[in-house]
């Protein structure tokens, strides 16, 4: 039996092909996956995003890690927007901690989906410190000897300089990322930015949040933010709520939930 020339084969499959596009079957196009870009909050810088950010780049997912300057949520929501709107095509909004107060002040038609990691997640005019409240929540542990103040330079203001607060290193790991390794803790000490006081005193804006999908990860051992505050708040604003075992910490401790709730933030909106 002669086996048949390739030019034959490719074109009776150039044929097939064709018929099957003629009749309104296709092959498959690749859905686009959003941009998914990460916030950090007080405290840390993008490094902490690092294990977050690989495990989504595994999956496929253009990652961007904003840089949060820390100085207000007015101020640090305009430099994340330019990101955001800077940015072709859909995005997934994620902020952790401070950064969900960053997010929540973000108003760019891109937006497609926001996730809050152990995150604020404020209503118009509140400043989040009064999501600290030890009157309703548990006891935040951002309070002296834990906390220390400083005089750092800041071209944000007029005057140059601003008052800022940091965690002390030697109680960083205890009560900020006790489920990390002392490796892990040494780097997040190493690459800690401080905030300025009075941004967790500024009220925020409109939120985000109002009128685009949220979801948000509940460490259920977070020792800054309490979990029933968080808990509060994304109740309040309507959030798909997954709770799991770890600290503030979490996106350093188990970046693979956190992936994973993105994954899920991105399939949902």
């Amino acid at each position: 039996m002669t086996k048949p020339k390739l030019t034959t084969l490719l074109a009776t499959a150039g044929l097939t092909v064709g018929s099957m596009v003629g009749i309104g079957v296709a092959p498959a196009a690749a859905q686009e996956l959003p941009t998914v870009v990460l916030v950090h909050g007080a405290f840390a810088d993008n490094t902490s995003w690092d294990g977050v950010a690989d495990n989504l780049r595994g999956r496929g997912y253009p990652v961007v890690t904003a840089d949060n300057s820390l100085r207000g949520p007015a101020f640090d929501a305009a430099s994340v927007t330019d990101v955001v709107e800077s940015i072709d095509g859909p995005v997934v909004l994620v902020g952790h901690s401070y950064g969900g107060t960053v997010i929540s002040n973000v108003h760019a038609d891109n937006v497609e989906a926001l996730v809050y990691v152990a995150a604020f997640m404020p209503v118009e005019g509140e400043p989040v410190a009064l999501e600290l409240d030890p009157i309703r929540f548990p006891v935040t542990a951002l309070v002296p000897p834990v906390i220390g103040l400083s005089i750092v330079d800041d071209s944000s203001n007029l005057i140059g300089r601003n008052v800022d607060s940091y965690i002390t290193p030697a109680l960083f790991r205890p009560f900020f990322a006790p489920d990390v390794t002392e490796e892990q803790a040494a780097r997040m000490v190493a690459h800690q930015k401080t905030i300025a006081a009075g941004a967790l005193l500024e009220p925020s804006g409109p939120p985000s949040w109002a009128d685009t999908p949220s979801w948000a990860l509940i460490p259920q051992q977070d020792q800054i933010i309490p979990a029933s505050a968080e808990r509060f708040m994304a109740q309040r604003a309507g959030a798909r709520v997954t709770e799991v075992p770890g600290s503030h910490a979490i996106l350093v401790s188990n970046p693979a939930a956190v992936a994973d709730l993105v994954a899920e933030a991105d399939a949902g909106s």
